[in-house]
C-alpha cells in the first residue's frame, strides 16, 4: 500500500541485550505517531532498523519506496553531484543527475545535432519537467528559509557547515523529496523558534505517513496523533497527543500496579498454604503438589510493575585551581574559501567565569570552539590558556565518541588518573551502568552519546569546560540534572546553547555575540533571544 510503513514482531538487539521484542504497529498516509521512552529505551535503535541501517534480531519491515528517514548524525559528505548543501537537497528528487545530464546533453547536441541525441534531450527534459525541476531551486531556498538556513550557506560546502546547519541541510533535503513516509529523529535538534513553528506547520500538514522521536513536547503535542510508548523491550500504542498519552499512560500505570499487587498476593498466599501442606498427609502433599504447579505458572506469566524511570543525579568534583585568567584569544579570525564566518574577536575569561557565546545559524560559535580546542586553525589571531589550565570540551557532533570502542575505553583515555570502579561509578551515574561499559559507542543512542562525553569531561578534571549544545538529545529529568549539577560547578566556561532553561540556570556572566565579537555582560534580557540563536 503506497504511504503505509509496517512493522511486524519486530525485536532489536544491541550490545547483546534487546531493546525491542515484538513490536508492531502499522502507520498509513495521514497517520503521525510519536515515538517516546527515556534515554536508552531503544527509540534509535529502532528508528535504524525501520531505516535499513541495521538488521532486525527478529520480525518484518514493510516501507514505502517514497521513504524519508532524518538520522541523529547526518553525514558530513552531501549525495550531490557538487559538494554544496543545494546540489545535495536537489538530489533528493534526482534533479542534481538530471541537470547535469541536460547539460552535457546540450553540449553533444552543438557537436552532434542527431536525432538521437535530440530525443535523449527531449526525454530528460521532459522527466526534468516533471520533477518541478525549473522551480526547484526556488522551492528549495524556501524550505531552507523555513528550516532557518540562510541562502548563502546552500552554496557552501558540506563539510564546511556547522553540524547545526548540516542538520538543517538533510531535513531539507528530506522534505524536499516528497516522500510517502517520513521518519525524523529529533527533528528540532538545533532549530531557533521560528524554523521549530514553521517545522510543526509542515508535519500538521504532511499527508504522509509520520513517525517521529522527539523530546520536544510542543512539537509531540501538535503534530502528532498518536504515541509509541518503548521500554524494557516493550511497544505500547496510544491514541491521541501526547498529552492524553500522558494521562492515559498513567493511569495504565496505577492499573497494572494493582494487577501486580493481586497476583503477588495470591503467589503469596497460594504459597504459604501449599508450605502448610508438606510433610503431612498423602492427600495433602498431593494439594500441596497441585499448589505448587498453579504457582509456578502464576510466576512464569505474571505482570511486572512498570518501572520508575531512574533519576539522574549528577556531581561534580571542584576543578583544580588555575590561574587569574583562564583563557585570552586575540584578534581571531577564520573563513572559508571566499566566505568570512568572523573576524577580529578578541575577550578573555576569567577563574570560574561563565560566558555565553550568541549568534545566528552560521554565525561561527561552534567554530570559535573548535579553534580554542586545535580541532581548527584561525586564519588570523592567536589565543592561550592561562596557568594551570585543563580544558574539556563537549562537542555537539559528539566527535569525541568514537565507533569501535567500548564506553569504559572512553572513559580509560579521558579520566587516567581514575581507577576503573571509579570509571564505572561514573558511567553509572550517568545511568550507563552494567554490561553498557563493554558496548560499543556507536551503538548508544543520541541522548547516551551525550550522557557518555559529559561523564567523560567530569571523570577529566577540567577546570575549563567548552560546552556545545549539551542538552541536545537530553530528554526533560536529564536535563534538569545536569543543568543543576554545572549551575553548583566552580570552574570556567564557554557555552553555547538554544535552551533558554538550561542557560538560565548557568546563570552566565557575559555574553560574546558572533559574528561581531561584542562582549556584553548578561541580563536576563538575553534570555527571550537564547532560542533565535
Amino acid at each position: 500500500m503506497v504511504g503505509m510503513l509496517s512493522i511486524r514482531d519486530v525485536s532489536v538487539e544491541v550490545g547483546g541485550r534487546l531493546t525491542a521484542v515484538g513490536a508492531s504497529f502499522t502507520l498509513r498516509a495521514g497517520d503521525k505517531a510519536g515515538l517516546v521512552g527515556r534515554n536508552g529505551a531503544g527509540k534509535t535503535s529502532l528508528l535504524k532498523v525501520i531505516g535499513g541501517e541495521n538488521e532486525p534480531a527478529a520480525g518484518v519491515i514493510s516501507r514505502p519506496k517514497a521513504f524519508g528517514y532524518l538520522t541523529q548524525d547526518p553525514k558530513k559528505r552531501g549525495t550531490g553531484v557538487d559538494a554544496n548543501g543545494l546540489s545535495h537537497v536537489l538530489s533528493g528528487r534526482g534533479l542534481d543527475l538530471l541537470a547535469q545530464r541536460l547539460e552535457k546533453l546540450r553540449l553533444d547536441i552543438e557537436l552532434d545535432p542527431s536525432e538521437r541525441n535530440i530525443t535523449k534531450l527531449t526525454r530528460t527534459q521532459e522527466e526534468f519537467e516533471r520533477l518541478d525541476g525549473y522551480a526547484a531551486e526556488s522551492e528549495v531556498r524556501t524550505i531552507a528559509a523555513g528550516l532557518g538556513l540562510k541562502s548563502d550557506r546552500l552554496d557552501m560546502p558540506i563539510d564546511a557547515l556547522s553540524g547545526g546547519e548540516r542538520r538543517r541541510v538533510e531535513l531539507a533535503r528530506i522534505l524536499f523529496a516528497g516522500s510517502d513516509a517520513l521518519m525524523l529523529d529529533e527533528p528540532t535538534n538545533h532549530l531557533d523558534v521560528d524554523a521549530k513553528e514553521w517545522l510543526m506547520g509542515f508535519l500538521k500538514s504532511y499527508r504522509g505517513a509520520l513517525l517521529v522521536v522527539s523530546h520536544d513536547l510542543e512539537l509531540l503535542d501538535k503534530a502528532i496523533t498518536r504515541v509509541l510508548h518503548l521500554d524494557e523491550g516493550e511497544l505500547i500504542e496510544y491514541k491521541g497527543t501526547y498529552t492524553q498519552y500522558k494521562t492515559a499512560r498513567k493511569a495504565d500505570e496505577e492499573r497494572r500496579g494493582k494487577v501486580v499487587a493481586r497476583q503477588e498476593s495470591e503467589i503469596k498466599r497460594l504459597s504459604t498454604l501449599a508450605d502448610s501442606m508438606r510433610g503431612q498427609t498423602q492427600k495433602r502433599a498431593r494439594v500441596a503438589k497441585t499448589l505448587d504447579n498453579r504457582v509456578d505458572k502464576m510466576e512464569a506469566t505474571k505482570l511486572t510493575a512498570a518501572k520508575k524511570e531512574r533519576v539522574m543525579r549528577v556531581r561534580l568534583p571542584d576543578p583544580p585551581r588555575a590561574g587569574e585568567v583562564v583563557l585570552q584569544a586575540h584578534e581571531l579570525a577564520k573563513a572559508f574559501g571566499r566566505n568570512t564566518v568572523f573576524e577580529d574577536v578578541t575577550f578573555d575569561i576569567g577563574r570560574g567565569e561563565r560566558v555565553l557565546v550568541m549568534g545566528l545559524n552560521g554565525a561561527g560559535k561552534t567554530t570559535l570552539l573548535k579553534i580554542l580546542t586545535g580541532a581548527i586553525e584561525q586564519d588570523l589571531g592567536d589565543y592561550k590558556l592561562g596557568h594551570k589550565v585543563s580544558m574539556g570540551y563537549f562537542a555537539q557532533e559528539h566527535e569525541t565518541v568514537k565507533a569501535g570502542h567500548d564506553l569504559m575505553s572512553h572513559m580509560q583515555e579521558h579520566a587516567p588518573v581514575l581507577t576503573d570502579q571509579q570509571r564505572r561509578d561514573l558511567l553509572g551515574m550517568f545511568n550507563l551502568s552494567g554490561d553498557m561499559a563493554k558496548q560499543d559507542a556507536s551503538t548508544l543512542s543520541g541522548g547516551e552519546k551525550t550522557k557518555l562525553a559529559l561523564a567523560m569531561l567530569v571523570g577529566g578534571s577540567h577546570n575549563l569546560l567548552l560546552l556545545d549544545e549539551p542538552t541536545n538529545n537530553l530528554d526533560p529529568p536529564s536535563r534538569t540534572a545536569v543543568g543543576t549539577a554545572l549551575h553548583g560547578w566552580k570552574g570556567a566556561m564557554i557555552l553555547v546553547s538554544h535552551d533558554p532553561e538550561f542557560v538560565a540556570e548557568l546563570a552566565p556572566q557575559r555574553v560574546l555575540m558572533m559574528p561581531e565579537g561584542t562582549l556584553d555582560y548578561w541580563s536576563n534580557d538575553y534570555l527571550d533571544l537564547v532560542s533565535l540563536a
